[in-house]
């Protein structure tokens, strides 16, 4: 039943996902460069993001939580990939869509994940200690 969860949990949010997507490449506008360019960042952000994701597994959760340390794929490189690639994706949406206004996302999601990596950190530290102290060494953000 929980596998059953979390498969419908990943579709629903590939479908996000692709709404996204289709956002991106549908917005009425000029095809110019800016939105090019926000096309390059975006689609790869958009699969990046999806692949944490996945990569992620049952270990997701909305509030801080310590179920097992991922250090597999995109966690090899890159500690808190869900949040750099959720950025990248509101940069290249609105250089797509070019709506300037989107880019103030930023302004409050960057700070909160800069909270909440840090708060899962310290969980992380406190349940996997010399281990994960061994993983931030080696991984970036």
């Amino acid at each position: 039943m929980k596998d059953r969860k979390f498969f419908f949990i990943l579709v629903l949010q590939l479908l996000a996902a692709m709404t996204v997507f289709a956002a991106i490449v549908f917005w009425r506008g000029k095809w110019n460069t800016t939105r090019w360019v926000g096309l390059c960042i975006g689609v790869p952000a958009l699969v990046g993001l999806f692949v944490a994701r996945f990569q992620l597994g049952k270990s997701f959760a909305v509030t801080p939580q310590a179920k097992v340390l991922v250090t597999h794929g995109l966690y090899s490189k890159i500690r808190n990939p869900m949040y750099v690639f959720s950025s990248l994706l509101i940069v290249g949406f609105a250089l797509a869509t070019q709506l300037r206004m989107v880019l103030l996302l930023l302004v409050v999601l960057v700070p909160m994940q800069l909270i909440r990596a840090k708060q899962e950190s310290q969980i992380l530290e406190q349940k996997f200690g010399d281990e994960y102290r061994a993983y931030t060494k080696t991984t970036w953000f």
